[in-house]
């Protein structure tokens, strides 16, 4: 006699299993603990086996005969049902195992080694709130151009195309890693070229003419937050070096006898010394007394085992009323550049190597860190003083007048 809901529902554990017969083949067992499991009994090859259904009342009477027929038409059909199902599971494990989330994890496991922890935190921002929520479930060798591309879009929608195009980068460079560990047959990205618009690049803001320099220093100048903040936005016009390198100065790559500071570029990843000018020696004296004790030189606001925010010295700025359009951290290297060369006249090959960028000598070879240091260091520190007369109030200065009487005071 077929089973029925209430049938199932009313039937008690006893000390021994039971099974609840319904109709070709199909039972429910219940266990001495109460537990309810579907199963169907049938022949394959000449052999008595069962298939488990799954559990009452989460598959219900209805699920279970539905499953019980379907299963019936694969055995009709010629196949066992139970070893279908065994090889759909490793199916679906191996694709699990090859997902593009899996696979992308790997890959990011194996560039953690060689990025900056800016450079780590940025990737794995970008994969887990742009990436893998839309295609990391998906097999990376069943993943198409048009479903990246979607992915990539959803992005560009909400206004950051330069995200977009990141996350294309990274999805290419993940692809590429599957192909190389026999995991996927290509990279899809390579037929999105183009399919995004193109990004239009933008330099950094930054304060180029001496009169707006002055009272840029000005400004700084009459700064009225915290000592780090303050420090670092003196700092930062007369080291000119990349924001990220600034912030996490450390005391022990500073030699303020020597008036030195040497460390290793992240960007490039090279040695680099920054000659200090007494100007520059003057203020990290001052903040020696405050921050000497601890590894860096501006440690954060909350935590002082780490450095301050990489938006401190921007936020000042906006404190002080310059906007974003006006002048950045990073402009202060543009704003060294521009008046060292055009009004200070120095040459580009010593400005360059100042900013750590890649510099080479006539015949094709990088030059060291020392390379043209005694110029450099005289260099820096006219540019110091040239600050201190644009603060003052020297906002016009004839060209190259400044480097000459520098070099005559010699």
């Amino acid at each position: 006699m077929p089973l029925t809901d209430a049938v199932i529902r009313n039937t008690k554990p006893t000390p021994k299993p039971q099974r609840l017969f319904d109709g070709g083949g199909l039972y429910l067992e219940v266990s001495p603990t109460g537990g309810k499991l579907w199963r169907w009994k049938y022949r394959h090859a000449g052999k008595e086996k069962r298939l488990a259904l799954g559990k009452f009342p989460v598959v219900t009477l209805r699920a279970a005969r539905k499953a019980r027929d379907e299963a019936r038409e694969l055995l009709d059909a010629g196949a066992d049902p139970g070893e279908q199902r065994k090889a759909a599971k490793l199916t679906r494990a191996d694709q699990d195992a090859n997902s593009f989330e899996v696979i992308a994890r790997e890959w990011i496991a194996k560039q953690r080694r060689a990025w900056t922890p800016a450079n780590t935190k940025r990737m794995e921002s970008l994969f887990r709130r742009d990436i893998l929520p839309r295609i990391g479930s998906r097999p990376v060798i069943e993943l198409t151009a048009p479903a990246v591309l979607a992915m990539a879009r959803r992005i560009e929608a909400r206004g950051a195309l330069e995200t977009a195009h990141r996350a294309l980068g990274a999805c290419g460079q993940v692809f590429r890693y599957a192909v190389a560990t026999g995991r996927a047959e290509r990279d899809p990205t390579r037929d999105l070229r183009g399919a995004l618009p193109p990004v239009k690049s933008t330099h950094f803001a930054a304060v180029t003419e001496p009169k707006q320099v002055g009272e840029l220093l000005r400004a700084i100048a009459g700064y009225s937050g915290t000592a780090t903040v303050r420090a670092a936005l003196m700092l930062a016009p007369l080291t000119f070096v990349r924001p990220g390198e600034l912030r996490r100065a450390r005391w022990a790559d500073i030699d303020l006898e020597a008036a030195e500071w040497r460390y290793r570029v992240t960007k490039t990843d090279v040695d680099h010394i920054v000659p200090l000018s007494a100007q520059a020696v003057a203020i990290l004296r001052d903040l020696y007394a405050l921050t000497g004790r601890g590894e860096f030189v501006f440690p954060g606001a909350r935590h002082h085992q780490k450095p301050m925010s990489e938006n401190a010295v921007n936020a000042a700025l906006r404190y002080l009323g310059i906007e974003g359009d006006t002048m950045t951290g990073h402009g202060f290297r543009a704003m060294a550049r521009t008046l060292l060369d055009e009004v200070m006249g120095y040459r580009i090959d010593i400005i360059e190597h100042q900013l750590a960028h890649a510099v080479k000598d006539p015949n094709g070879r990088a030059y060291n860190r020392t390379a043209h240091l005694p110029e450099r260091r005289r260099m820096m520190q006219a540019w110091a003083d040239y600050l201190d007369r644009l603060r003052t109030g020297a906002d016009v200065i004839e060209l190259g007048a400044v480097r000459r009487q520098a070099e005559g005071a010699e």
